[in-house]
């Protein structure tokens, strides 16, 4: 009993660490357009983001009853060896999401997760452990729809920006006004995360409640969901400055009317989703209404080779992460309670190993947009508007008549040189 209890200990704080890698991974979800715009200073954006997510994590628990009443057939697996296949899973996940956050790809959270689980259960139990009727409606599917529906939906509210507004503002850029909608639609991101991310950790620590009885609904506990708020929003805070910089500048260059027509689609996706109980990637969501958008701004160019990095990574999350969950619940199957000593021990290193070399060249606040403008102002708005088209034709007339007004004085002065000389 008291080693069943030790290994639940064990699950539920590294589903709480893996919650908060969900945290500062999945920020720019919501912050880096913003950011990239000058909507909000950077210190702003991650601290009103940590808190939407706080308060997303209490609106709705769909999402953690499909994966804790759902994917994984715990009726299939004895309540020994199950918190042990969700410890090993968890592994997984954690690793391909510190390893993408070092390469600064937006990959899939909840992707990782659900491949580590996946992984280490059918290597710990084999392919009746897995509900695979729910893995393909639930997340193969709308992980193929989502990000086409939200670049789709981007794409069209971007055309529609900027058709029916028009540059009041005297900006080189224009319409300006839609700063100011960033704020509210990026706070809509930042909130439906939390109403969709957070409940995936809940739903993990409730599965690992259940197998072991100390839980017989599919219902998250109170102290669970308060604990899963704060971890995810801890980690939003974080930053994740890598990813951020990626989705902000690193696809396209997004303008204020984009990132509203961005954060529109992204928020209105996942909340559809949430109440549908959809385990949705919030982060393909994210990347493809920013792709949307950049394909809707006339003159504006999408990055397909940093596009194309992404998608390979979205391609590989689900088998990588489940490679690394299957390793490790083999360690467990052959070790028993050694192995899951060895695999906590494994974990310690891989994290501490990743998190130190990302500090050999480390994104922060400061950096993380410095090449587009200074960190807080990531657009520079210049002053003087550029010229209109009949500006251009009035400064070109003006031109050749200075330059003919030219002709004829230096035409005259050699006359009157002449002149004097006779």
């Amino acid at each position: 009993m008291e080693s069943a209890a030790l290994i639940i200990v064990l699950v539920i704080a590294l589903a709480l660490f893996f919650d908060f890698t969900n945290g500062f991974h999945d920020t720019a979800n919501a912050m880096a357009t913003p950011i990239a715009t000058g909507a909000l200073k950077p210190k702003t954006a991650v601290l009103l983001a940590a808190i939407l997510n706080l308060v997303g994590a209490f609106l709705s628990t769909e999402v953690a009853k499909t994966i804790s009443g759902g994917m994984i057939r715990e009726a299939e697996i004895s309540s020994t060896l199950f918190p042990a296949i969700i410890f090993a899973g968890l592994i997984g996940a954690i690793t391909w999401n510190m390893l993408t956050w070092l390469l600064g790809l937006p990959s899939s959270s909840s992707h990782a997760l659900f491949g580590g689980l996946i992984g280490a259960t059918l290597v710990g139990v084999g392919v009746q452990g897995i509900d695979f009727g729910v893995v393909m409606s639930k997340v193969v599917l709308p992980a193929l729809i989502a990000p086409v529906t939200a670049g789709v939906i981007a794409f069209t509210v971007t055309k529609l920006a900027y058709v029916l507004t028009r540059r009041y503002d005297s900006k080189p850029d224009g319409r300006d006004g839609f700063r100011w909608g960033q704020i509210f639609t990026s706070s809509l991101v930042a909130l439906a995360h939390g109403t969709n991310d957070a409940q995936k950790t809940m739903g993990v620590i409730t599965l690992a409640l259940i197998t072991v009885g100390w839980q017989n609904s599919a219902d998250p506990q109170t102290w669970v969901i308060f604990a899963c708020a704060i971890t995810i929003a801890l980690g939003t805070y974080m930053g994740g400055w890598r990813i951020i910089r990626t989705l902000g500048k690193g696809l396209t260059d997004v303008k204020p009317a984009q990132g509203f027509a961005a954060e529109t689609s992204t928020a209105s996706t996942i909340l559809a989703s949430s109440a549908l109980g959809f385990a949705l990637s919030t982060t393909q969501v994210a990347s493809g209404s920013v792709i949307g958008s950049g394909l809707g701004r006339r003159g504006s160019q999408v990055r397909w080779r940093t596009a194309g990095r992404i998608m390979i990574g979205w391609i590989l999350t689900l088998p990588a992460a489940g490679a690394v969950g299957g390793l490790a619940a083999l360690i467990v199957v052959f070790l028993g309670g050694w192995g899951v000593l060895i695999d906590a021990i494994l974990a310690v290193v891989i994290i501490v190993g990743l998190f130190l070399r990302s500090r050999r060249d480390a994104v922060h606040a400061g950096n993380a947009m410095s090449e587009v403008a200074d960190s807080g102002a990531a657009v520079k708005v210049k002053r003087n508007p550029p010229p209109t088209r009949r500006q251009r034709a009035l400064a070109r007339e003006e031109a050749r008549r200075a330059a003919a007004h030219e002709r004829r004085a230096t035409k005259d002065a050699k006359a009157a040189r002449k002149e004097t000389k006779q």
